[in-house]
């Protein structure tokens, strides 16, 4: 039984091609910018055009079951991939934007087999030696940008249940470091841990106790645009 051909680039047009069937592409995408604590992840991954996987798209549109299923079959099946990170200290130390580029970097650096063009989810591309093209909401049009969406997010919720057992106070583990009702309470609380990120303002909100927790809507959540 053949297998149903899969059109690795579902919303790009042939035309807006920026690579040649000559060049060897990667996707990248990146996990954890707007949380507030715990490092921000990026994965890099070029797939095998032999060995198409199923279901691949924006790793925010999928469950945790679904993005389970499929984190294995992307490192199998794929050509390559690779999952970098930079820390909290990082961003603390050159804005979440640079340590998200950095954290791209890396995982591109980290390739054992090196594409000649990198495709990055967003309108900002990180400052390599391999040539980069930016696309707006990629993890949906480009399977290579889905998959690296889906390893970079599978990669840091597991990094966060890790510090939920070293912090259990948070509840690392149910929001993931983002700004939940949940999460503010706890670090007006309990104050700001270790990997909090303290160059953001919600955390620096929380902790100077100007967030008045009956004013806001249940649907309440911040994120940090720096």
């Amino acid at each position: 039984m053949t297998k149903r051909k899969i059109n690795f680039y579902p919303g790009l047009k042939k035309s807006e091609y920026p690579f040649t069937l000559e060049d060897v592409v990667c996707g990248v995408d990146e996990a954890g910018r707007g949380p507030l604590a715990g490092p921000v992840f990026a994965a890099a991954v070029i797939l095998d055009p032999r060995r198409p996987i199923e279901g691949l798209r924006d790793s925010k549109k999928l469950t945790a079951e679904r993005r389970g299923e499929l984190a294995p079959q992307i490192k199998e099946y794929a050509l390559a991939w690779a999952i970098a990170e930079c820390s909290h200290e990082e961003i603390d130390a050159i804005n979440i934007l640079n340590a998200t580029m950095l954290a791209m970097k890396r995982a591109v650096e980290a390739l054992h087999t090196a594409p000649t063009i990198a495709l990055i989810d967003g309108n900002r591309s990180p400052v390599m030696a391999v040539r980069c093209h930016p696309i707006v909401e990629g993890d949906d049009k480009v399977h290579a940008i889905s998959a690296a969406s889906i390893l970079a997010k599978t990669a840091r919720d597991a990094a966060l249940v890790v510090l939920h057992e070293q912090y259990p106070q948070y509840g690392f583990d149910q929001h993931k470091g983002y700004s939940t009702r949940m999460h503010m309470e706890r670090l007006r609380e309990h104050g700001a841990c270790p990997v909090h990120r303290r160059s953001f303002a919600p955390v620096r909100a929380a902790l100077a106790g100007e967030i008045r927790f009956e004013t806001l809507p249940l649907d309440f959540s911040l994120e940090d645009e720096a």
